[in-house]
């Protein structure tokens, strides 16, 4: 046996919790309605046209007129003694073949327009969809007993669950009702009336503890009760069967043994308790109907007691308006002060601020005549700088001479000395460290003129001259020697530091250097471009030491008359008084 067929077997096999004769309207606690349908089905098949009602159906549509235009021509006859010559079996195989139907072709929700197929199966859907509630009615009493909620649009409503214990015992203990369905579909303003129900609590078949687990069809506009020990329906008519008394009072277990149910004095207890209950319920009435006479009686002092409780209560909330209005009228006139106050000191801020500015303003055009002598001195002193470094590089290239050596391309020679572009193979050492010596000095001085500092630190010492490296930080020493040694790689990047100062210098004067390697090219470039000018260069200013300029006019003293003194001294005299004449 398969899961579904032990499945529907244990549903027949659930029964009610509750007898039949002991189902009340108290036990019942919502109502739900499947397959709803407002509109009934036609009574007549569907077929030619009838009368004027089903005109619309007669109307051409392209679906139609190709069905018509699709239909076999009328051949005329064979003659009997033509049919009769031919057997059954050879109509049988040369009968041509059927053509399929045209049924789907020609249905009226099949039509080749797709807006005109959607608008018809939206009616069809509106339709089945109803806006539903329900009431419940009781023999003996004129209103309704309980009116449900609407739900709106559903072909399946399911209402909310209501207890109709609050209707009292009248009510509760009842099992006979009318149960009646209004339904509205579309755009009907009122409701109308679908099914009216009058039934007995009895007749209900017991269909399963859920819905779910009943799969038989419900026919149209089933009404289903819902009970604690599950859902029931009205699926017949019939009366429903008696049981006797014996076989109520017993109850029967599974190996069929019968047990008996509750004695009579059990049963005479729940009846007294009852009768307690509702004379309970009977003095809360009286007392409820006597509390509400006297509250009617004394309505008028009920109400001036009310009316005072109020005043009170609107004094006490008036005083505490009051009260915090007049913080806020503090707190304004405060902030009003704090204000004023503010405002008066800005006010005295701008006064001085005025008198500064008028002072200053008077002080403006001395202030602008200064400023036009300051810019012009500014550029005259900056010409005259620019005029001292050309002297300067002048006179450096003077006392150190880079001059190129003749068929060798980027070789040059400084103070007659040849320095080799960063290849040092098969080099005289001593004329080398003696270039570089000179070089290192040339750099050093340049570095100090044009107020630039290098990165490498120089010590110049002629042919023992040295460099220091600062910045990196991964080496073992500090100092390298600008000549050649027997380490090689230390003299090697000296020589490179040395560029790099060089390097340096070049930048800071905004020039661009083409290869780091060319010691002597980069320099000449640098002086080349110090010296370049069309101003004629200043002359040196008379200065230092005066007692130079002063022993011209002093008397001879120990060697003031020798040869050497001369030399030393008159000359230097003569050239210093030719520059000043310049």
């Amino acid at each position: 046996m398969d899961k579904e067929t032990e499945h529907d077997t244990g549903a027949r096999r659930e029964r009610p919790w509750l007898y039949a004769w002991n189902r009340r309207l108290r036990h019942l606690q919502g109502i739900s309605i499947r397959n709803l349908v407002v509109t009934p089905p036609p009574t007549r098949a569907r077929g030619k046209t009838t009368d004027d009602d089903d005109i619309p159906n007669t109307l051409k549509t392209p679906s139609k007129t190709l069905s018509q235009s699709n239909n076999h021509t009328l051949h005329p006859s064979r003659s009997f003694t033509d049919l009769k010559s031919h057997s059954s079996q050879h109509d049988i195989a040369n009968k041509p073949a059927m053509r399929p139907s045209r049924r789907k072709s020609t249905l009226f929700w099949n039509d080749p327009n797709p807006r005109t197929r959607q608008v018809k199966l939206e009616d069809i859907t509106n339709s089945r969809m109803a806006d539903t509630f329900f009431s419940l009615h009781c023999d003996g009493l004129d209103g309704p007993v309980y009116i449900s909620e609407t739900v709106d649009r559903a072909n399946n409503p399911s209402f909310q669950s209501f207890d109709l214990n609050l209707c009292g015992p009248h009510v509760s203990r009842m099992d006979e009702l009318t149960l009646r369905v209004w339904t509205k579909i579309g755009d009907v303003t009122e409701f109308i009336l679908l099914v009216e129900l009058h039934l007995h609590l009895r007749s209900l078949q017991f269909l399963g503890r859920t819905l779910e687990s009943f799969h038989q069809p419900l026919p149209a506009n089933s009404i289903l009760f819902h009970f604690p020990d599950g859902v029931y329906c009205n699926l017949t008519d019939l009366p429903p069967v008696e049981t006797s008394l014996q076989a109520a009072g017993q109850k029967v277990t599974a190996d069929g043994t019968v047990l008996p149910s509750s004695s009579y004095d059990a049963l005479m207890k729940l009846a007294n308790l009852d009768e307690c209950v509702q004379d309970a319920l009977a003095t809360r009435e009286k007392l409820e109907a006597q509390i509400g006479s006297i509250l009617r009686q004394n309505e008028r002092l009920l109400n001036v007691a009310s009316d005072a409780a109020a005043a009170q209560e609107k004094l006490a909330l008036t005083k505490q308006y009051v009260a915090t209005e007049r913080k806020r009228v503090r707190t304004a006139v405060r902030r009003k002060e704090e204000l004023i106050a503010s405002i008066k000191a800005r006010q005295e801020a701008m006064e001085q601020g005025r008198s500064a500015q008028e002072k200053t303003r008077s002080h403006l055009p001395e202030a602008q005549e200064r400023l036009v002598s300051s810019e012009q001195l500014l550029g005259q002193n900056e010409e005259d700088t620019k005029g001292q470094l050309r002297r300067i590089a002048e006179d450096l290239l003077a006392i150190y001479p880079i001059e190129p050596i003749p068929d060798q391309p980027l070789v040059f020679t400084i103070a007659g000395l040849a320095l080799p572009n960063s290849d040092f193979e098969g080099i005289d050492r001593e004329v080398v460290a003696a270039a570089l010596g000179h070089t290192a000095h040339l750099v050093y001085l340049l570095s100090f003129y044009l107020s630039v500092h290098l990165p490498y630190s120089i010590n110049a010492n002629g042919s023992t001259s040295f460099i220091q490296d600062p910045i990196s930080a991964s080496l073992p020493q500090r100092t390298y020697p600008l000549y050649p040694v027997s380490v090689q790689y230390r003299f090697e990047y000296a020589v490179f530091l040395l560029n790099k100062d060089i390097e340096y210098i070049l930048i800071k004067q905004g020039l661009r250097v083409l290869d780091i390697r060319h010691t002597l090219p980069n320099l000449k470039y640098l002086l080349y471009v110090l010296t370049s000018g069309d101003s004629v260069i200043p002359a040196r200013k008379v200065g230092g030491v005066r007692a130079l300029v002063a022993g011209l006019s002093t008397p001879n003293l120990s060697r003031r008359g020798s040869v050497d003194s001369g030399a030393s001294v008159m000359v230097p005299a003569k050239k210093w008084l030719k520059m000043s004449s310049k």
